[in-house]
C-alpha cells in the first residue's frame, strides 16, 4: 500500500504527502509550485480559467485532454502528467498557439487566456486541421468577457495552418510511462490526522472500505464534488477515490447493448454513441464543456441523483439496467426503479453502481432526445425529455415517454404511453399526449423557469416529435 502521491507537471517529477493530497489541482499548482498562470476564476468548471492538460498512458504514449484543474482533486492526479500554460513554450520560444493569440490581440484583461491557451493546445493535440464548429464546440469550456471571441477564434485559425511541436516532442513518453504503469497497479492510502483518502485497484477493496467507512464521499470525475467543496457546501474527511478499479472501466457494444463502466467518462461515451445512437451522442455533446466532458463520468451522473441529469430520459426510454455490488454480492436494477424520491436511490448500504447496460434502440423504434436551457452549452436543464415509438402500418405499437426537471425524479409518463398504445400517430394523436402528460406531473417554478413554461414544454415536445418524423419520412 502506497503512501505518497507521484505525478509528474510540465516534465518534473513530485511526490505529495499529508494535507497537500487533499488540495484541488489549481490549488497545488499556484500555491505551492507558483505555476500562477493557471487562473481561478469560477472555481466550479464553467469559466475554462484554469484548464490543463492531463497526459495518461494510451498504448506506447500519453494521450492528453483538457481538464478544470479548479475541481481536480489532487489525489485524482497520481499517476498523470500535468501540463499547465507555462509548460507550452518550446525553451524560449512561444508556441504556436502562445504566438497566434498574441499576434492576432485574442487577449485583452488577461484572466481567461491561459485557459484558451491550453484548450486550443488540446484541440490540436487530437484534431490536426479543426474546422470552424470543432474550434467552436471545443472552446465551449471557456468564457472570455473582453474579446468577443472572433480574435480568438482567428488565433486558432493561425495556428492551424503553422507547423507547431507536439506535446510528445516537448515531453517524450518513454521516460514516464514505465512508473505511470507501476504506479496504476498500485494501491493507494493517505491520511493528513483530519482527513484520509483511499485509492484501491481493485472493486473487492472498494466495497470494503465502503463498509468500514460508510461516510465516505465517492470520488469519481469529482465534478460536483469538487464544486461542492469549493462552495463550502460539503467538508468530507474521508474521500474513496474511484479512479484506479479497473472493473469499472470501459465500454463495449455487442449490437445489442452497449456496455458501460460505471467510470465511463462523457467524453468516452460520446464517442461510442456516435453512430450507434445519435440522438444521444447530440445530447452529450452539449453535457457540460469538453473539460467536464472528459472527467465526468455516467456513473457519477446517475448516482447524483438529480432530476435534471442529462442521461436520464434516455436511460428511463430504453430501459437501460445498472449493475450493482456490494458485500451481499451483485444484482441488477431497471433504472426506471432505481430513484425513489429526490436524491433518494436503490443503492444499499455500501453498494457501489458498476456497470451500466444500455438496449440499443432498432431501426423500428423512433427516438428523440430534448434538452431547454438558457444557453445551449455548458447549463443546466430547464426541461428534459425522451420519446421513444414503435409505430407500425401508421399505428403506435409501443411508447415509452420520460420527462425531467418535471418533478422531484424523471417521471416515466406511464399514462401517456398506455394512451398512445395502439392509437394513429398522427398530430391529433400527439397533441393529446401532450395534454396527457401535462397531467400527469406537477413542476414548481424556480429560477430556471416557471411551472406553467415547462407544462407547455410537455405539451409541445409531442407534437415537435410529430414534425419532425414527418420532416424525416418526406
Amino acid at each position: 500500500m502506497r503512501e505518497q502521491l507521484v505525478f509528474f507537471v510540465n516534465g518534473r517529477r513530485h511526490t505529495v504527502v499529508g494535507g497537500d493530497c487533499f488540495l484541488s489541482l489549481s490549488e497545488f499548482l499556484r500555491e505551492r509550485l507558483r505555476l500562477t498562470g493557471t487562473k481561478v476564476v469560477c472555481a466550479e468548471g464553467d469559466c475554462g480559467s484554469c484548464s490543463v492538460l492531463v497526459g495518461r498512458p494510451d498504448g506506447d504514449k500519453l494521450a492528453y485532454r483538457t481538464f478544470d484543474s479548479c475541481i481536480q482533486l489532487l489525489f485524482q492526479l497520481d499517476g498523470a502528467h500535468v501540463v499547465t500554460v507555462e509548460g507550452l513554450r518550446h525553451g524560449d520560444e512561444l508556441s504556436r498557439v502562445q504566438a497566434a493569440m498574441v499576434e492576432q490581440h485574442g487577449s485583452q484583461c488577461g484572466y481567461c487566456t491561459p485557459g484558451f491557451v491550453v484548450a486550443m493546445t488540446g484541440l490540436l493535440e487530437n484534431c490536426a486541421r479543426p474546422d470552424e464548429n470543432d474550434w467552436r464546440c471545443g472552446l465551449t469550456g471557456n468564457l472570455c468577457r473582453c474579446t468577443g471571441y472572433v480574435p480568438i477564434l482567428a488565433a486558432g485559425r493561425q495556428a492551424a495552418g503553422q507547423p507547431g511541436t507536439s506535446l510528445e516532442a516537448l515531453y517524450p513518453s518513454g521516460p514516464m510511462l514505465d512508473e505511470m504503469r507501476r504506479l496504476r497497479g498500485e494501491s493507494l492510502a493517505m491520511s493528513d490526522g483530519r482527513r484520509q483518502f483511499a485509492s484501491p485497484i481493485t472493486l473487492a477493496e472498494a466495497i470494503d472500505f465502503l463498509a468500514e467507512h460508510p461516510q465516505a464521499k465517492l470520488v469519481a470525475g469529482a465534478t460536483d464534488v469538487g464544486v461542492q467543496i469549493n462552495k463550502r457546501m460539503i467538508a468530507p474527511e474521508v474521500f474513496l477515490d474511484l479512479n484506479r478499479v479497473a472493473e469499472l472501466e470501459g465500454i463495449d457494444d455487442d449490437g445489442q447493448t452497449i456496455t458501460c463502466g460505471a467510470r465511463a467518462s462523457w467524453a468516452a461515451l460520446h464517442a461510442a454513441c456516435a453512430d450507434r445512437v445519435p440522438e444521444f451522442a447530440a445530447i452529450v455533446s452539449i453535457f457540460g464543456s469538453p473539460q467536464i466532458r472528459h472527467a465526468g463520468t455516467i456513473g457519477g451522473n446517475i448516482v447524483n441523483a438529480s432530476p435534471i441529469a442529462d442521461s436520464l430520459p434516455f436511460l428511463f426510454v430504453t430501459e437501460s439496467e445498472l449493475e450493482l455490488a456490494g458485500p451481499q454480492g451483485t444484482r441488477t436494477v431497471n433504472v426506471t426503479d432505481f430513484y425513489h424520491g429526490y436524491r433518494q436511490t436503490d443503492l444499499r448500504p455500501g453498494e457501489l453502481l458498476t456497470r451500466v447496460r444500455i438496449p440499443v434502440p432498432d431501426r423500428g423504434q423512433h427516438l428523440a432526445l430534448y434538452k431547454v436551457s438558457r444557453r445551449r452549452d455548458l447549463d443546466i436543464a430547464t426541461f428534459t425529455a425522451g420519446v421513444l415509438l414503435h409505430v407500425a402500418a401508421g399505428k403506435i405499437v409501443e411508447a415509452r415517454v420520460a420527462l425531467g426537471a418535471v418533478a422531484p425524479t424523471v417521471v416515466r409518463a406511464r399514462r401517456t404511453e398506455a394512451f398512445l398504445r395502439g392509437k394513429p400517430f398522427d398530430e391529433a394523436t400527439m397533441q393529446a399526449a401532450g395534454e396527457q402528460a401535462a397531467a400527469e406531473i406537477s413542476p414548481i417554478s424556480d429560477v430556471r423557469g416557471g411551472a406553467d413554461f415547462r407544462l407547455q414544454l410537455t405539451r409541445n415536445v409531442f407534437l415537435r416529435f410529430f414534425h419532425e418524423r414527418m420532416q424525416a419520412a418526406a
